[in-house]
């Protein structure tokens, strides 16, 4: 029996898929790569997952695993070669479990965020990782990355809210790891090892996640402020006066405002004053409403008598604060409507940052006149989206091709002189492994590729995604 035939007995003729428009799998997020499966395969449980991997196994055929398909480095899109086997892992949808007491959620890696944020609420608890792609990435995918969003400042990523997972090997055997003990003492830490290996150590199948209480209340600010480093300032005003409250802190360039004002002429920047630079806070308390604006309205009042704020505003209603992360929210789709650009998601100690900024801008400023820096990102937890579009009226297409490699080796160099990270939550993937290999200490370099060897050793996980062969 060959290969399609084993794993159309595994989960069924209608879920291996060779013929029509693959495009929805085999083309990534971006459109930046478009690959050939030599099957879309689409197992229902984990013994499935088993059985595909077991068969890809014995045929030494290659498997690439996938999400939602929403990731932006190219980790989950297939290569051009007809050989390898697209896993997708939407059809495992179910949330298994809720237990109360325990303050967890089971769920299957296919399971939607949204999905697993509703049923959360629902049992009067919240999840609280959230992204801009929260409607079509799938748990499996944002731990396969360590996927981060807008409230690691309080609760961190991925893998801070995950207790366990079930994982099925290289070799096809299921390790169920699904405790959920927030004190296991009793050797290496397995989930830590799957947990951003983005497919190339084993697939996850599914994952036992950590709740938190709903807050009484969350109320959203938005602020606009002189500089990078009054944003800096402000940051460490909001940790004085609100605590663990604090859920969020994002900071936006005037450019990338402009472009959405450009791209969605329904939204607007909400304040009179403009300023090279703004910010968008979340508080939630535990007490009340009332309480928590009183929190908001003191630090305003201190940030604006300091100086590191020129103008504010509390949004007045849920309405209100959803359209204020509407606008952060849409800087993304906003780029894309503006033209191809060029990516970089980093992370810098938040001390530096400012510094990092001046610096680089001025780097990029001198060696391509006329370059519009989208700068905007996770302040609160150190890592900025930090983007390079084309100067205003040039090729898209063609400035990727003459720059990227250029601007991504000047970006990356400041980076790393700033004892930063070229990947902070979307992954290697295949965007960005050469730039690991010049950029990753050669010891952990070879520690990445023993584990490698160790669970799969004969490199079908995800080939040529985070390491080289």
């Amino acid at each position: 029996m060959n290969l399609l035939d084993q794993l159309r007995q595994a989960v069924g003729d209608a879920n291996v898929l060779t013929e029509g428009d693959l495009s929805a799998w085999e083309q990534d997020w971006r459109k930046r790569s478009r690959g050939r499966a030599l099957a879309v395969v689409r197992p229902g449980s984990t013994a499935e997952v088993a059985q595909v991997v077991r068969a890809c196994a014995a045929a030494h055929t290659s498997i690439v695993p996938q999400g939602g398909n929403t990731g932006l480095v190219v980790g989950a899109t297939p290569d051009e070669s007809g050989t390898q086997v697209l896993l997708s892992l939407q059809r495992m949808q179910t949330v298994r479990a809720l237990d109360a007491d325990n303050s967890t959620v089971t769920v299957e890696a296919g399971c939607i965020l949204q999905k697993l944020q509703q049923a959360a609420q629902d049992a009067g608890f919240l999840f609280p990782l959230s992204l801009a792609a929260e409607g079509s990435c799938t748990i499996g995918g944002n731990l396969a990355t360590n996927a981060g969003g807008t409230q690691v400042v309080r609760y961190g990523n991925a893998r801070d809210l995950c207790l366990g997972l079930e994982v099925v090997t290289a070799r096809g055997e299921v390790w169920d790891g699904l405790s959920g003990l927030r004190k296991d003492n009793t050797g290496y830490s397995l989930r830590d090892l799957f947990i951003g290996s983005e497919g190339t150590l084993g697939i996850i199948t599914a994952a036992t996640m950590k709740l938190v209480p709903l807050p009484a209340a969350r109320l959203t600010a938005w602020a606009a402020v002189p500089s990078v480093e009054d944003a800096v300032k402000l940051l460490g005003l909001a940790h004085q006066q609100l605590g663990a409250g604090l859920t969020g802190f994002e900071m936006m360039g005037q450019f990338a405002l402009d472009l959405v004002a450009r791209h969605f002429t329904q939204m607007r920047v909400p304040l009179h004053q403009s300023a090279p630079y703004y910010v968008l806070l979340e508080n939630s308390d535990h007490e009340s409403q009332s309480h928590a604006r009183a929190q908001f309205e003191r630090l305003l009042e201190q940030a604006l008598e300091q100086g590191c704020v020129i103008d504010a505003v509390v949004a007045q209603n849920i309405t209100h604060a959803q359209q204020l992360w509407q606008i952060r929210e849409s800087i993304p789709l906003a780029q894309a409507e503006e033209g191809l650009n060029i990516k970089h998601d980093i992370s810098i100690p938040v001390s530096l940052i400012a510094q990092f900024c001046r610096e680089t801008d001025a780097l990029l400023a001198d060696q391509i006149p006329g370059v519009r820096l989208v700068n905007f990102g996770h302040l609160g937890d150190g890592n900025l989206h930090y983007n390079v579009q084309a100067p205003s009226g040039g090729n898209s297409a063609a400035f990727l091709v003459e720059w990227e490699d250029k601007v991504n080796s000047l970006v990356y160099e400041s980076v790393q002189r700033f004892a930063g990270s070229i990947s902070a939550e979307h992954g290697v993937g295949s965007l960005k492994v050469d730039k690991l290999e010049l950029h990753k200490q050669p010891v952990a370099l070879e520690l990445m590729r023993a584990i490698k060897r160790a669970l799969d050793p004969d490199n079908l996980m995800n080939p040529g995604r985070v390491l080289r062969a």
